[in-house]
């Protein structure tokens, strides 16, 4: 007998190779359905993670996951991370039981309208459609580049399933061809530009745009960008000025301000990247290459909605026609060394804690190049995210930041060390952070073939210190008792060394040097006396706001 959970399993299998979860009444027979399959199951410790994992997987691999949780509580507990894969336009499957077809019991809730507050469409099977359902969710999921929820009313999954014959494939999204009006305006913009630059993000390399861009940008003679997320994108370093806004170094930001036409590429221009809108020339002509519609942004002169490679190659084709020959400005990189300075600090701060600046300075040539770092959120992403290099777009994770959160650095990292098992996992993340998802700290540990987790422990919430704290508020809800992390990964089963002293990294540098596997937590016992410079600039634009 075919069953309405083993119709799904089937559905759902030629999709995706993983699914993330943790068993409950509601999902345990869909989760059992699995099994038949080539799906493989990595159990997590809390449904924020089965999410979370979800996502950080299709960020390292750019395919799709499935999470899964049980109705009520379990699914409640998906919210936040549910939230940020909307926003952040992750494709996943949330698969989920619900309530039953005679009516809610007392621990049912409107699950579909929860889900719907955060973005996130639900499609309900029933025993006559449970496949073509499953297929119509992975394609919207898809086909939107969004979370979607897949319900299963209580009761239903081992109910026999109606035959529904050869099931369609899913949807794929055909990439969208660029509009030649959009086109011609931003080629005559390009080819009267005397300062051109070109700004990528993670929809960049997400459309393979990475040599096409590379090509424009000689064929200009261009200054090259990218977001935090399109690191590494193009092929020219040496004319490239690193990450935008508050994670960029100054005399970079201070060129981009000098450019006169800024082509942005599949990148959000919100007030991090623009640091709150100053970052171009009021002057600049800004064109903005998109494949789905932003709305207006007052900064962007011209929009063009299109899948970034095509339409990166409807601009080289314009200008070849119109024998442009680029004029740029690279010369006034021809000393890069200006644009690459960083601010070592010092080995330790005058409190006697590490200054995070040399920590990270550190930690930069220790850890193996063929790393994939995920990063919650926090300070100190002002950290990680300036002194630490970066190999491509997809190595590289911030998790949480479209939706505001912290604490989805642990269950994220599960999903990208199951996405590139073969590399390196680094999980960057902050005590604050690190204690509301140590829950999954021993999901790490557990699955994560090598590791290492850096905690910047400074005993505190160190955004709220450098924010509200300088603003005069009582600091004492702002601390957190310092947890001991390197105790914590030893009692899971991993390694762990509480860092006081650059010194003390030489036991974790030896072991990385060894190729052992395992992973190492380092809980580093950093200052709160050293403030990131993106930091600065949301104290000083909330100063300014409120004066």
């Amino acid at each position: 007998m075919t069953t309405v959970a083993t119709r799904i399993a089937d559905a759902l299998a030629p999709s995706l190779s993983h699914a993330f979860g943790v068993m409950g009444n509601g999902n345990a027979h869909l989760i059992d359905a699995l099994r038949e399959t080539s799906v493989t199951y990595i159990a997590v410790r809390h449904e924020t993670a089965a999410v979370a994992a979800a996502d950080g997987f299709y960020r390292a691999s750019g395919s799709l996951a499935l999470a899964t949780a049980t109705y009520g509580a379990g699914f409640t507990n998906t919210i936040t991370a549910l939230a940020e894969a909307v926003q952040a336009h992750t494709p996943l499957v949330l698969l989920v039981g619900d309530a039953p077809e005679t009516g809610p019991r007392p621990w049912d809730i409107d699950q579909r309208s929860l889900a719907a507050s955060v973005g996130a469409k639900t499609f309900t099977v029933g025993t006559s459609d449970a496949g073509r359902v499953t297929i119509a969710a992975i394609s919207h999921a898809l086909t939107h580049r969004t979370a979607v929820v897949l319900a299963v009313p209580y009761g239903l999954a081992i109910a026999p399933a109606d035959d529904e014959g050869m099931l369609r494939a899913p949807t794929v999204p055909t990439a969208v061809a660029p509009q030649q009006a959009a086109i011609e305006a931003a080629g005559q913009a390009l080819a009267r530009a005397s300062r051109p630059l070109l700004l990528a993000g993670r929809g960049a390399w997400l459309a393979n745009a990475g040599k096409p861009l590379s090509d424009l940008a000689d064929a200009l003679g261009a200054i090259t960008a990218t977001t935090a997320l399109g690191r590494n994108l193009f092929r020219r370093p040496e004319f490239d000025l690193g990450v935008v806004g508050g994670f960029g170094q100054d005399e970079a930001m201070d060129v981009i301000g000098q450019a006169d036409v800024v082509l942005v590429i599949g990148a959000g221009l919100n007030q991090f990247t623009t640091r709150f809108g100053t970052l171009f020339s009021p002057a600049a002509t800004v064109i903005r290459i998109d494949d789905r519609s932003q709305g207006e942004h007052p900064a962007v002169t011209v929009s063009i909605l299109g899948d970034a490679r095509l339409a990166t190659e409807a601009l080289l084709a314009d200008l070849e026609r119109k024998h442009h020959v680029g004029r740029g400005w690279r010369q006034v990189m021809a000393d890069p060394a200006p644009f690459r300075l960083r601010d070592a600090g010092a080995p330790l701060c005058e409190d006697g804690r590490l200054d995070p600046r040399s920590l990270a300075s550190r930690l930069n040539r220790i850890l193996p190049t063929d790393r994939v770092t995920v990063s919650d959120g926090g300070h100190f992403l002002g950290w990680s995210n300036t002194h630490w290099d970066v190999a491509a777009p997809n190595r590289t994770m911030m998790v949480g930041t479209a939706f505001q959160s912290i604490g989805l650095g642990f269950p994220s990292a599960v999903g990208a060390a199951a996405a590139m098992p073969d590399s390196t996992l680094v999980v960057t993340t902050g005590d604050g952070g690190g204690l509301m998802a140590l829950a999954d700290l021993d999901s790490v540990i557990r699955t994560a073939r090598r590791g290492v987790i850096v905690v910047w422990n400074d005993a505190a919430y160190g955004a709220e210190i450098h924010l509200y704290g300088r603003m005069g508020l009582d600091r004492a809800p702002m601390l957190i008792e310092e947890a001991d992390f390197a105790g914590l990964a030893r009692s899971l089963g991993g390694r762990g060394d509480v860092i006081r002293s650059l010194d003390d990294l030489s036991s974790v540098e030896a072991w990385l040097a060894s190729g052992q596997g395992g992973v190492y937590l380092l809980d580093c016992r950093i200052s709160t006396s050293v403030v990131a410079p993106f930091q600065r600039e949301i104290y000083e634009h909330a100063v300014a706001i409120s004066a």
